[in-house]
């Protein structure tokens, strides 16, 4: 199958502190299958970044980081578009355009924005708000078909086929064909949604103030023992069944994180360990994150130290997706009246 052959797959992670083992299992580590079988782009999503404040000298970094990650995690650049987004500027121009496109009522919606802001929404950046109709533009300026997405992101990819909808319906009709797809949901083997380590109630997090909240792909071996070790449990042995696991937030965070680092699905690890102590799976665990998460730290930080090879990478990387991108916008522009 050629590459234009291939559905189309895009999806980003904003380089916005130290990645964690929430974001290997539910993103990045995925991406390295994904590559074999589709047109795959992987942004490292700095316009996102940026609806909070970042301090720039960090941000920078942060973006090679993700790179470094992605790279020992797997991804290979002669198979994926691996990129910065933006250095593409096609996000931002087509960001304002769905600006113009998606309706108030459809972010009043969204609960993100309510989340991040808090009950400091009077302060919150106008970025953050409109949030979801860039992350539409970095699906819809490639044509997409598919977003690897989990639980917490449905909402978007549904405004995302709303607003691409309603461009097809303004200014595509006359075609007789949809301009842009319905980008669908890609659903992932293993994808674990990862929960605190302090709080199983809680997504895993880059800002949370505790450390011991998240175990990073950086860690070391006895970092991450004594995250593993001083993790929140309860005093019951673990289920026999998955059911059994309701209500036991923390103890299905542990067993979910096994699962995600063995590739094995909750229900066969529940099976695996029904009846041990916590004590007995925290020891397999701590065996099994360090088999797994140490060659990733260790080949990241190799890589990591060639920033000259990481900025050629991205560079041809920025290339590759521009040229994939500049088409679609000039016909964009053309149908939106532009040119």
């Amino acid at each position: 199958m050629t590459g234009s052959d291939k559905k189309r797959v895009f999806s980003g992670v904003q380089p916005t502190g130290a990645l964690h083992v929430g974001n290997y299992l539910g993103a990045i580590r995925n991406f390295v299958g994904v590559q074999e079988s589709y047109d795959a782009l992987f942004s490292i999503v700095d316009l996102h970044a940026i609806t909070v404040w970042q301090d720039p000298d960090s941000l920078r970094e942060s973006v090679l980081d993700v790179a470094a990650a992605y790279l020992a995690s797997g991804i290979d650049p002669d198979k994926a578009t691996m990129f910065v987004q933006s250095q593409v500027s096609g996000h931002a121009e087509l960001a304002w355009i769905l600006n113009c496109v998606a309706r108030v009522g459809w972010l009043n919606r969204m609960t993100q924005f309510k989340e991040k802001a808090g009950k400091k929404r009077e302060n919150a950046s106008v970025g953050l708000y409109v949030y979801p109709n860039l992350m539409a533009a970095d699906i819809l300026l490639y044509k997409s078909n598919l977003v690897p997405v989990g639980d917490d992101q449905k909402q978007h990819l549904e405004i995302t086929r709303d607003i691409a909808q309603k461009f097809n319906n303004d200014f595509a009709q006359d075609s007789g064909q949809e301009f842009f797809p319905l980008p669908e949901p890609l659903i992932l083997p293993v994808a674990a949604r990862v929960m605190s380590l302090r709080d199983g109630s809680k997504k895993m997090s880059k800002s949370d103030p505790s450390d011991m909240s998240r175990l990073g792909m950086l860690d070391s071996n006895d970092e991450i023992s004594k995250k593993i070790a001083k993790a929140k449990t309860d005093p019951d042995p673990l289920p026999d069944t998955v059911e059994g696991l309701d209500n036991r937030a923390e103890a299905k965070n542990l067993l979910s994180i096994y699962a995600g680092l063995g590739n094995a699905s909750l229900e066969e690890t529940v099976g695996s360990v029904a009846g041990w102590q916590f004590s007995k799976l925290k020891s397999a665990l701590i065996d099994l994150a360090i088999e797994t998460i140490g060659p990733v730290r260790d080949e990241t930080l190799r890589v990591r130290s060639d920033v000259a090879f990481l900025k050629q990478v991205l560079g041809s990387g920025r290339d590759k997706a521009s040229e994939k991108a500049e088409p679609i916008l000039a016909d964009i522009k053309r149908l939106v009246g532009f040119a």
